[in-house]
């Protein structure tokens, strides 16, 4: 009982001790920042909503945002890394602080693991730094929904809805993460997108543009090519390595590149 009393007591101290007119002076700052907030960022890049959820759900190009109108910056720590190469589990923890003028404003905290239901299909021995990146993007985001209080405009808790996963996935792919996903129908199930293009990479552009195809393959093909055709604008290849160059018509474009020169390797 007289643990409830002293509780109660140093609960009254700290609220004597409040300004009140510079607490409502800091409400309103918050609901006008708010305000600019969500007139600012744009659906679909900066936020995405999701259907049956009461809030939007912010993006890591929203969150990048937020941090320029505030004028801070993140900074990144590993707190658990779990890299076992024998049973294929990869597990990060980040801590993201949020800082202004080199002065700890929030911190978040972000997790990612091999064992999460986008990633049962795939070579967990390839995800490690796709893990990484998606706990930083989510450490991010979540000490950013702590400023200025935007957790009442926003969300991330929906971390097991299917356009959620898809949108975090496409966010971070690489041409590397892109080769190496699998195929899982047709005749090269089974199968990286890698191996496809070096073996079939017409049968690429089909599921490219069958609707179908599942959207992370879709992008995953997008980049594959988007990589080619951008490694082959950098290559000038002598007379010797143009026997060896395999020309690919990507949507109507011709494309030359050979094997060595595949930007995902």
């Amino acid at each position: 009982m007289s643990n409830i009393v002293s509780q109660s007591q140093n609960s009254l101290s700290i609220i004597e001790s409040v300004d009140i007119n510079s607490v409502q002076t800091t409400l309103a700052k918050i609901n006008q920042f708010q305000t600019i907030v969500q007139g600012t960022l744009k659906v679909n890049h900066d936020y995405g909503i999701i259907p049956g959820t009461t809030k939007p759900t912010l993006l890591k190009p929203g969150a990048e945002k937020i941090h320029m109108l505030f004028g801070v910056t993140g900074e990144y720590e590993v707190v658990e890394r779990i890299q076992d190469y024998d049973k294929g589990f990869f597990a990060f923890t980040v801590r993201c602080y949020v800082l202004k003028n080199g002065l700890k404003i929030t911190e978040g905290l972000g997790h990612c693991n091999t064992k999460e239901k986008k990633y049962i299909n795939q070579d967990p021995y390839t995800l490690a730094n796709t893990c990484l990146k998606m706990a930083k993007k989510r450490a991010q985001i979540d000490a950013t929904l702590t400023l200025a209080s935007l957790s009442e405009i926003f969300t991330q808790d929906i971390e097991d809805m299917k356009e959620y996963l898809e949108t975090e996935q496409i966010e971070t792919m690489t041409p590397e993460d892109a080769g190496k996903k699998k195929l899982t129908f047709g005749k090269h199930k089974g199968k990286t997108l890698k191996e496809i293009f070096k073996e079939d990479k017409q049968y690429l552009e089909w599921v490219k543009n069958n609707d179908r195809t599942d959207p992370i393959i879709k992008k995953a093909v997008e980049i594959m090519f988007d990589a080619v055709k951008n490694q082959a604008t950098k290559s000038d290849p002598q007379p010797a390595q143009e026997e060896a160059s395999e020309a690919v018509d990507f949507e109507g474009e011709e494309i030359s590149i050979s094997d060595e020169d595949i930007p995902f390797k």
